[in-house]
C-alpha cells in the first residue's frame, strides 16, 4: 500500500478522472475530500445537509469530478428525499466506465436490523450491475469499502452487535469473489488499530482507507 499527501504523484495518478462514491460512510468521502486528496478541489454547495447529500465537487485545473450519493432504503439517516436515495444498482447502470472512471461503495451498516436474506439480494443486483458495467467498460476501477467493527453501548447493542456486521461482511466477501473489484479492507483496519472501535472510525483510520483506496487507482494509471 502506498501513501499519499498534497504532492504530484496524486495530482498525477489523479489526472483525467471521475469518482462516485456511493453508500454509506459520508465522512470516509468528505474527509478524501478534505484532506487527502486534491488541494484543489473545490465542493459545491447543492444546498443538501453534510450528513445526507448528495454531494458534488470538482478539481477544474485536473478535470476531476467527485460525487456521493446514500444509498436507497433501508437506510437510518435524517429525513431525505426518496430522489436523493438511489438504488447502487441502478447508479451504476447510468455510468459510462472506462479508465478514467473510479467508482467507490460501502453498504452494510443499514441492513444490521433486517434478515440477511435482504442483504443478500441488494447485493445480487449491485452484483449483475458491476457485471454490465465491466462487460461494457471493463476498465472501470472498482472498489468495496468492507464493513468495520464499532463500539457497543448498551442502547446500540439492543439491535446491533459486530457478530451480525462480520456475517454480512463476509457474504458481501463472497458475492464479489471472482469479479474485478478491488476491496479496503476496514475489518482490519479498525479490529488490529490501538484506536476505541467507532462506528465512523477517527481520522487516522480513514487515512489508512483512503491511501488503500488510491493505491488501486492509481495502479491503474
Amino acid at each position: 500500500m502506498a501513501h499519499f499527501s498534497f504532492d504530484l504523484r496524486c495530482s498525477f495518478c489523479c489526472w483525467l478522472q471521475y469518482v462516485s462514491y456511493l453508500g454509506e460512510k459520508k465522512n470516509w468521502t468528505q474527509c478524501r475530500l478534505n484532506h487527502f486528496f486534491l488541494l484543489g478541489i473545490r465542493k459545491f454547495n447543492l444546498g443538501n445537509t453534510a450528513k445526507v447529500g448528495p454531494h458534488l465537487a470538482l478539481d477544474i485545473d485536473n478535470m476531476i469530478k467527485m460525487d456521493y450519493f446514500a444509498h436507497g432504503k433501508p437506510i437510518r439517516i435524517q429525513p431525505i428525499s426518496n430522489q436523493d436515495l438511489p438504488f447502487i444498482a441502478n447508479k451504476l447502470d447510468d455510468i459510462k466506465g472506462g479508465k478514467d472512471t473510479v467508482i467507490a461503495f460501502t453498504i452494510w451498516c443499514h441492513f444490521n436490523t433486517f434478515p440477511v436474506e435482504t442483504y443478500i439480494r441488494r447485493l445480487q443486483n449491485i452484483r449483475r450491475s458491476i457485471l454490465r458495467l465491466l462487460n461494457r467498460s471493463p476498465d472501470t476501477v472498482i472498489v468495496i469499502k468492507t464493513a468495520n467493527v464499532q463500539a457497543l453501548p448498551r442502547d446500540v447493542s439492543l439491535y446491533n452487535s459486530d457478530w451480525f456486521s462480520y456475517q454480512l461482511d463476509i457474504v458481501m466477501r463472497r458475492m464479489f469473489k471472482g469479479i474485478n473489484v478491488a476491496f479496503v479492507d476496514a475489518w482490519e483496519m479498525t479490529l488490529a488499530h490501538y484506536l476505541q472501535h467507532e462506528l465512523h472510525p477517527k481520522q487516522i483510520i480513514i487515512k489508512n482507507q483512503v491511501d488503500m483506496f488510491l493505491s488501486y487507482v492509481c495502479a491503474k494509471r
